[in-house]
């Protein structure tokens, strides 16, 4: 083989790689946000499971990409790793549709649609036209570089190279076979890639069935490094569904010493003599025998992962709970991720506040220290939150998630600007028993009533936020309770000054209650903003 015949082989492989990725991320641009809500709405049952995961990868025609999908929901918390197990052994299987158009070698076509997609993707001005113009131009390229790649002058020399037919025959052990698919895999970073490489080894026949079955296996097996490599430093359930994907893939090494394959290959080399479908033939039916094998099995591969990756000791309560930044999902989940950790963020702060205000309403500090640590939290939560953001703001999203994400940053302001108020009771408080002096019967009843008010707004705007709706009924009812809370601090403060024109109060403490009026009514305030964000393309009315 010549170093021309080399080049030839290098170019052609880099046109089937660029023309794969291209294609995927078309088809996850146009389809991924659908296929997203599909997956977000799974049930536990294992098996619809399994069909959505054959589903969502035959259409974004990456296991891999699926299953870093489903690390994002894992760690968004609105999926459990039994749900996402029965998912991923879908997801194996719609893998193979790469390997079904090799087989089938529609190149003839390939001119045709990099001319197609090359006008769509660079003229239309609709996005979603781009975008198909982009899958059908990477789907052009790919066959195009596959033909390029098997042609005489590449990979077809290899047919009379004595040095490669050499390699051949010492490469038919199995455990040869399977680390050289591994390698190939691994170097590669797709198995789809993998398996067309192979395939055209085998249209070519210069690798005969016997060995493309345990190199077939390598390749699965080798498909696991982008995910185990991702999931380095990541979250526990992310290193646990890298883990159920290995074990997919490998399980059919365990047959290996048995020579379990020799009937298997008879029965593949029975129904076509063309090397590409019979490797394409072998990729498919491991995958279905993987599946039928592991899927009554998911509780228990559940468990053995469980078993295997313990969860993780953690020093600091200062972290995330559910965005994790060694895993990078499309944008929709990461979205997901954040909304997941603003909602802790609102539990927390909803927490502090409650208890403040009860603290005060009873004369005691049974909270205090509850209440400095969490405020420290919801803080640290503040920053790291933002910063988050701005760094996923730079991804290519949509118009309406960049909207989102804008909404998220002013929810954030806000509800860190409730907890700070909640501190504010918490200090006022402890000045008043320092003081030894406290509210009378009346003014404790107005603050609860205020308190009571405030509390509710909170806990209806961030369920509108969270639901990302907010009726005209709801927001008219969420306007006319803030202008409650308005109307009752008014009337809270004449009354102060009613009592201290009387003296049946010190003034100490009535400036103390002047303040923390302030403090409930602005909570009230920065819970209207929050239910306002909840509004779709409508900006907020006020930021206080």
């Amino acid at each position: 083989m010549t170093i021309g015949n080399f080049i030839n082989l290098l170019g052609g492989l880099g046109l089937f790689l660029f023309g794969m990725n291209y294609m995927s991320k078309g088809l996850s641009a146009v389809a991924g946000n659908k296929m997203k809500d599909l997956l977000e709405k799974l049930t536990r049952n294992r098996f619809k499971g399994f069909l959505l995961g054959v589903l969502v990868t035959a259409v974004i025609q990456s296991s891999s990409a699926t299953t870093v999908m489903l690390m994002g929901f894992l760690n968004a918390g609105i999926m459990d790793l039994a749900q996402a197990t029965g998912v991923i052994i879908g997801a194996n299987i719609g893998t193979t549709v790469t390997a079904v158009l090799i087989a089938i070698d529609v190149s003839a076509i390939a001119p045709i649609c990099i001319i197609i997609g090359a006008i769509l993707a660079l003229f239309s001005k609709k996005q979603k036209q781009k975008y198909i113009g982009q899958i059908i131009l990477g789907f052009g390229i790919l066959f195009f570089g596959l033909k390029y790649m098997s042609g005489d002058d590449a990979m077809g020399v290899l047919k009379t190279s004595s040095a490669f037919q050499s390699f051949m025959a010492s490469a038919s052990n199995p455990v040869v076979g399977i680390i050289v698919g591994f390698i190939i895999c691994a170097v590669l970073q797709s198995s789809s890639a993998a398996i067309g490489v192979l395939q055209v080894l085998a249209l070519n026949g210069v690798v005969p069935l016997g060995l493309a079955v345990y190199l077939i296996i390598g390749i699965n097996i080798g498909s696991v490094m982008p995910l185990f490599l991702s999931s380095i430093g990541a979250k526990t359930n992310a290193k646990r569904a890298a883990f159920v994907y290995f074990i997919f893939n490998a399980i059919l090494i365990f047959l290996t010493p048995l020579g379990a394959f020799e009937p298997f290959l008879k029965l593949v080399e029975g129904f076509s003599s063309n090397g590409s479908v019979q490797v394409a033939e072998c990729h498919i039916m491991f995958k279905i025998i993987s599946a039928v094998v592991l899927l009554p099995f998911v509780k228990y591969i559940v468990k053995l992962s469980e078993f295997v990756i313990k969860p993780k000791e953690h020093e600091s309560v200062f972290r995330f709970t559910y965005i994790d930044k060694k895993i990078h999902p499309n944008p929709s989940i990461i979205v997901l991720q954040v909304t997941s950790e603003v909602q802790r963020m609102a539990k927390l702060v909803r927490q502090n506040f409650v208890n403040a205000c009860e603290d005060l309403i009873s004369s005691s500090l049974e909270h205090e220290q509850s209440i400095l640590e969490t405020e420290e939290l919801i803080n640290w939560l503040n920053h790291n939150i933002s910063d988050f953001m701005v760094t996923v703001s730079s991804h290519n999203m949509s118009g309406d998630t960049s909207e989102y994400i804008g909404k998220l940053f002013h929810v954030v302001t806000d509800l860190e600007r409730v907890g700070d108020h909640a501190l504010n009771i918490l200090e006022k408080n402890e000045s008043l028993i320092e003081e030894n002096m406290g509210f009378s019967a009346e003014a404790k009843k107005e603050v609860e009533e205020i308190y009571l008010k405030s509390l509710e707004l909170f806990d209806r705007s961030v369920g509108a936020f969270i639901a990302e709706e907010l009726s005209d009924t709801e927001a008219e009812e969420l306007h006319n309770l803030e202008n409650t809370i308005d109307s009752l601090t008014l009337q809270a403060q004449d009354n102060h000054i009613r009592r201290l024109r009387k003296k049946e109060c010190h003034t100490y403490s009535g400036v103390v209650f002047t303040k923390l009026l302030q403090d409930l009514e602005r909570v009230g305030d920065h819970s209207y903003n929050i239910a306002w964000a909840a509004r779709k393309n409508k900006k907020l009315i006020r930021q206080i």
